[in-house]
């Protein structure tokens, strides 16, 4: 036996350890619409190109909370929880996207992070490299409310 008791720390007790491991692949693969390159993103804080984990580490280390833009079927491929446990370990508060696989963004719900969805898909190229993104409607959000 482990020793963990998953009863009282939930399943994911016994992982608690590897997960910042875990969250140096987050995004590694998806390739940046600003530049055309996988794992390279400009830091609003320093302006340089750097990889998406440490921009992301950099930005939650100075509280500032970020979202990830994206295309069709986000999460393709990424069922498994520590898909979703990462972007939210990582500082992340929200995936806003054309659609969602699945499975994905299920599990995205399940660890708090908010899948959201363009209304009009169209809306996804309105949005450029750079822009700040505020979510309103947040304090009376339900179900069939669109935020903006």
């Amino acid at each position: 036996s482990s020793g963990i008791n998953a009863e009282y720390g939930g399943p994911w007790l016994k992982f608690r350890g590897h997960l910042n491991n875990i969250s140096n692949n987050f995004l590694i693969t998806a390739t940046n619409a600003e530049n055309g390159e996988m794992n390279s993103i400009k830091s609003a804080i320093t302006g340089d190109f750097g990889a998406v984990p440490a921009t992301a580490r950099e930005y939650k280390a100075a509280g500032i909370g970020w979202v990830v833009v994206g295309d069709e079927n986000y999460g393709e491929g990424s069922s498994r929880e520590h898909a979703a446990l990462e972007p939210r370990h990582l500082g992340g508060k929200a995936i806003i996207v054309r659609s969602f696989a699945r499975i994905h963004e299920t599990n995205l719900k399940k660890q708090g992070m908010l899948p959201l969805t363009f209304a009009d898909p169209a809306d996804y190229n309105k949005v450029q490299p750079g822009d700040k993104i505020s979510i309103n409607g947040l304090t009376s959000f339900a179900p069939g409310v669109p935020l903006s």
